[in-house]
Order: structure tokens, then C-alpha cells, then sequence
């Protein structure tokens, strides 16, 4: 054979060779495109589709002129893309690093911290590794749209930012206990925040489109999109002005005695409209984490206290609504025992030594003994069905929940004293609203009716979408037997009454004073007290329902009596009331009640 030509041998080998180069091939494409096919196709799935997510922002809560309570600031949390990033843009970092306010020198070392972990990633043989590789390095928390703005700018690739919304609080402790607050993860925890939450919520936005090797959306490929849909804005009753006055109220109240809690509530009686809540102790939504958790409560729907004298309304109230008595009626309350169903009962204390007192006298000198006589006049299960008219024992069905009932036990499991305390405010506890609205119940005409908290949900363009309007729960007076109880809960402020420090000319305050004691360990004990005053005014024509109730007030010698530490407070919140709303005085009528007989005296 020639040497020009290769062997026999030689040529075998190569065709060999290249043989095995083509099936090698073979079997690489058979791996790729039928055995590891599913698993390709999921992993370049994965890099070519991207879910970008637009957070919808969360609706904001105003009072009842449109000021707002809480609102959501818009920011952009910053990071980079380390595959993305360019050496030629190394010349911008210094300008990002003065708008991130950040050094140079930290903005670098994690820039590059973020590159060298991507590269070793990607240099590591084990796929899972590789697919885990870092693609975000985050940069800063919060970015204001404004200095987003100047980043872009900057023009500097890999450098993003997602847009996300933080809640504030513009007020402070404006109204706390009534808005709540929103924690860290972006969960409503309390107050309206929290119960309204379906309202204001909104719905996240998305977009399923693919990208291509630079991390640039193809547009073209957008296989979805759902836009955002924005929170409703919820419209409260409460007006801010009011909200104020009550509040520093209670700050002149904690600062002078200290007590364990303390609630104002103002409301509308025509509407059952709160028009301003507030509790001590209070704290700052914007500062939620800083405040101790008893700060949060609303102890206006959370805490209950015995009523004491101002649940003296519900035997007045009764037992002139019944007909057995007229205000002219008269009771022996120097007297210590009466008999009732055949057996003899003591009758309370009182504070001060009474004889002959007419209805009126005993709502007015707030006589514990004549309470007793009303309710034991109308019978034990007549008492208590007044009583849960009134609203006691049950919640009140604010919206903001937390709400408890209270206690009031049906007559089967009174004791045999019970008859003879439940009228003056004992054996029975309520909450602050529970007691607010039964007041409120006579002042607008013997209507129980439930608070209204908010008045309307707007949506994201401001359209009214739902309103709220009153809601009735009972009648529990007649008309005309609830304006007789306001008149004589006005001689309550009366030279002769309880709280005559109380009283503004020309203004027709109705209202009731009331001291208890405090149950410790099961007994009353002579120390500790919870002072209210409840009322209304104009007497003859309601505008205005205002509570005050002060729990464990520290009086250093003396006792905490209603007309000492609530009276004054409800006449100084009145008094501004007044001036803010425009109430116009009004010239009280003869008093003139209708004697059993049948005579006008």
C-alpha cells in the first residue's frame, strides 16, 4: 500500500472516534430532550417567567369633617441584582451611597459581598446551589418616591426598587383606642384598623409576563394582568375637635389622681353617634411596640364597673314609665327595713339622713333607700326586665369589637338582698358605653339605640359606597316618660341635688352623679371608689350626651365621690361642647308634674 494513505486501522479508530462524538451527542439530547425534559422545562420556566406584584395601597381612616386618622405613606425598598451590575456604573456609587445616606465604603463592600456570593454560586457544580444563586442585595428599607426618583436617574443597572406602603398615624394619640393600629408584618391588630379591615384591606395587583437575559420585561409575553385594587377610605363619627378636649381632659385627670383607668365619651342622642372616645391610659399607634399592652385596651367596651348611682335611672325610669309612681310620689327613706313578700328586708345606707322624699327628691338627692323602695314597688323580674331594656347585660354592638356584656344575673339567682341593691347601682356591673347609652336612652325620647361608630366607606376615587345610618335596639321609655326623668335628672344640678357645681345657666343639664365602692377579694372596701357623672343637655331638647367616669381615683384623705372628681370634668368639656357646637341656651320650663291624683302641682 502507499504511504500517501492511511492504514486500515487508522481509519477505523477515527471513524470510531467520530462515531462516538455523535452519540455522545445522541445520548446528551436524548437526556435533554426526553428524559430531563420536565425538569428543564421547569428550571427555564422559572428563569423566563416573572410574577411582579403591586401592592395595593391600604384605605385611609378620617374623622367625621375628613381629617385624617391614619393614613398610608408610599416608599420603595431598594436592593440590586448582583448578575446585573456593570463595571461603568462603579462611577455612580458614590451618588447612590450620598442618597441612600450611606458610605461609600458600605454601599461597596455590600455591592460586592452580594457579587462574590452570586459567582461562587454559580461556579458550584450541584444545580440546587446554582439555582438558589443571589439575585437581590438588599440596599435600603425605606426609599421616599422622591429620592427613588433621582436613583433611576442615575441610570445605574441591577439597582431597583419595590413599592410598599407604611401605615402612620398623623394624630399621635389622637383617637388610639378607636383606630387601633397596624404592627410590623402589616396585620391590623385593634380598633377600627382591625374590624374593618375588609374595607380598607384592598387586593394586591399582579403581572405574568417573561424577561429576557438582562432581566428586562417582554411586554409582548404578558400572559396576565391583575390590576390593584386600593383599600376604601373609612369615614368615623368622631370629630377630632371633641376627640381633643376629651383627651386633655384626661390628661388633667391622670395628672391629678392617678387612677387605674379613665373614660370620657361624647356622642350624639338624636344618632347614637360617638363623636369622641377616650381612655387613660392611652398610647401612639405610630409607637404601638413602645406602649405596655394594658395601653391598648379600650376600656370603654373592656373593663366593667359597678354603675352605682347612675344606674338609679332604670328604677326612676321604670317605675314612672309603669305608672305606679308620679314624681310627686313620696317614700319614707328614713327608714331601715320595709317587708316584701312576707319577709323583712334591711334597706342601704345613705349617705346622708333623708325622711318623706318624693320621686323627684330621691332622683335628685340620689337617695339609695328610695332607690330600693322603687324596685321592690315594681317587683324583682319587672326590675330586670327595665334593666335589660336599658341595655344592660348585653353588649352594646359597637363596631370595633372587644366588647364585653357585663354582668346583670337574671332574679333566679338573686340573693335576698339583691332587690334592695341592684336599684342603687350595686350587684350589677356594665361597661362605660353600657352606662353611657342607657343615659342616652332617655335623653333622646326613651330609644335605645346602637353607637355608631362609623358613617360611611368610601372608595379609592371617593365615592360614598355604604352609609350607616341609626339603628334602633328598644324602646324602653315612653316619649313622654323619658322627658319627664330628664327633668328630674336636671335637679340633680340643682341647688339641692348631688353636683350643684355642675350646673351652667341657661344650658338645662340632666345628668347623675355616682360613687361605689370597689369589690376586692369580694368585699366593698371603704378606699377605693369609681366616680361618674352621666348626662345631656339641653334638658328639653338633647344635642350632647357626655360620660365621665373615673376608676380608683387616688384622693390622699378623702373619698372619690362622683360630683367631686367627674362633675367638674363634665362641666369643663360641657362648657367647651358648647362653644364648639353652637348650642343655643335655652330657657328652663316651670317644672310641673302630674300627682297620682290626677293634679297638676
Amino acid at each position: 500500500m502507499s504511504k500517501g494513505f492511511a492504514s486500515n486501522g487508522r481509519m477505523t479508530l477515527l471513524a470510531l472516534a467520530v462515531l462516538s462524538c455523535f452519540l455522545c451527542v445522541a445520548v446528551r439530547l436524548i437526556f435533554l430532550h426526553v428524559i430531563d425534559r420536565d425538569d428543564l422545562l421547569k428550571f427555564v420556566e422559572r428563569a423566563r417567567r416573572q410574577i411582579v406584584v403591586e401592592n395595593a395601597r391600604r384605605g385611609a381612616i378620617l374623622d367625621t369633617k375628613g381629617n385624617i386618622l391614619a393614613t398610608s405613606r408610599s416608599f420603595v425598598v431598594l436592593g440590586a441584582d448582583p448578575e446585573l451590575l456593570r463595571r461603568e456604573d462603579e462611577r455612580n456609587w458614590p451618588e447612590l451611597a450620598r442618597l441612600l445616606h450611606v458610605s461609600s465604603e458600605q454601599l461597596v463592600q455590600l455591592l460586592r459581598r452580594g457579587s462574590a456570593a452570586h459567582a461562587l454560586a454559580l461556579a458550584t457544580p450541584d444545580p440546587a446551589v446554582k439555582e438558589r444563586r443571589i439575585r437581590w442585595v438588599k440596599l435600603a428599607d425605606e426609599v421616599d418616591e422622591s429620592v427613588y426618583d433621582r436613583i433611576l436617574a442615575l441610570k445605574v443597572r441591577g439597582v431597583y426598587g419595590t413599592r410598599d406602603y407604611q401605615r402612620v398615624y398623623p394624630g399621635g394619640q389622637l383617637a388610639a383606642h378607636v383606630v387601633g393600629y397596624v404592627n410590623k408584618v402589616g396585620s391590623p391588630v385593634t380598633g377600627a384598623e382591625h374590624h374593618l379591615n375588609l374595607y380598607l384591606q384592598g387586593s394586591n395587583g399582579w403581572i405574568e409576563s417573561e424577561k429576557d437575559g438582562a432581566r428586562r420585561e417582554l411586554a409582548q409575553f404578558r400572559s396576565r394582568e391583575v390590576p390593584a385594587q386600593d383599600g376604601c377610605d373609612v369615614v368615623l363619627t368622631i370629630d377630632s375637635v371633641i376627640q381633643h378636649m376629651i383627651e386633655d381632659e384626661l390628661r388633667a385627670i391622670a395628672a391629678k389622681y392617678d387612677p387605674h383607668f379613665a373614660t370620657i365619651i361624647v356622642s350624639d342622642p338624636r344618632t347614637g353617634a360617638i363623636l369622641g372616645m377616650a381612655n387613660y391610659p392611652t398610647y401612639n399607634p405610630n409607637e404601638f411596640s413602645k406602649s405596655p399592652l394594658d395601653a391598648e385596651r379600650n376600656y370603654a367596651v373592656t373593663d366593667i364597673v359597678e354603675p352605682g348611682s347612675t344606674f338609679k335611672i332604670v328604677a326612676a325610669g321604670a317605675a314612672l314609665n309603669e305608672g305606679v309612681v308620679t314624681p310627686l310620689s313620696t317614700f319614707d327613706c328614713g327608714r331601715t327595713s320595709v317587708f316584701f313578700k312576707g319577709r323583712e328586708l334591711k334597706l342601704p345606707r345613705e349617705d346622708h339622713a333623708f325622711g318623706l322624699l318624693s320621686v323627684a327628691q330621691i332622683v335628685s338627692h340620689s337617695s339609695n333607700r328610695g332607690a330600693a323602695q322603687l324596685g321592690l314597688l315594681l317587683g324583682e323580674e319587672k326590675f330586670y326586665e327595665y334593666a335589660r331594656r336599658f341595655g344592660f347585660g348585653q353588649t352594646t354592638r359597637l363596631a370595633l369589637g372587644g366588647e364585653v356584656r357585663g354582668i346583670l344575673e337574671p332574679p333566679a339567682r338573686w340573693d335576698g338582698l339583691t332587690i334592695t341593691r341592684m336599684p342603687m347601682g350595686h350587684a350589677v356591673a356594665a361597661t362605660p358605653l353600657q352606662i353611657h347609652m342607657a343615659m342616652s336612652a332617655v335623653a333622646n325620647g326613651g330609644a335605645l339605640l346602637r353607637p355608631q361608630i362609623v358613617r360611611e366607606i368610601r372608595d379609592a376615587q371617593g365615592a360614598v359606597v355604604r352609609t350607616f345610618t341609626p339603628e334602633k335596639r328598644e324602646q324602653v321609655l315612653r316619649p313622654g316618660t323619658a322627658a319627664q326623668l330628664a327633668q328630674l335628672l336636671t335637679g340633680v344640678v340643682g341647688p339641692e341635688g348631688t353636683a350643684p357645681d355642675a350646673a351652667i345657666p341657661g344650658f338645662e343639664i340632666a345628668g347623675k352623679t355616682g360613687t361605689t365602692q370597689k369589690l376586692v377579694d369580694g368585699k366593698y372596701v371603704n378606699n377605693r371608689h369609681v366616680a361618674s357623672f352621666v348626662g345631656f343637655f339641653p334638658a328639653s331638647r338633647p344635642q350632647v350626651v357626655l360620660s365621665v367616669i373615673v376608676d380608683d381615683a387616688k384622693v390622699p384623705g378623702g373619698t372619690a365621690y362622683g360630683r367631686l372628681i367627674a362633675a367638674p370634668s363634665f362641666k369643663h368639656i360641657a362648657e367647651q361642647l358648647i362653644a364648639y357646637l353652637d348650642i343655643q341656651p335655652v330657657t328652663p320650663a316651670p317644672r310641673r308634674f302630674l300627682a297620682m291624683d290626677g293634679g297638676v302641682r
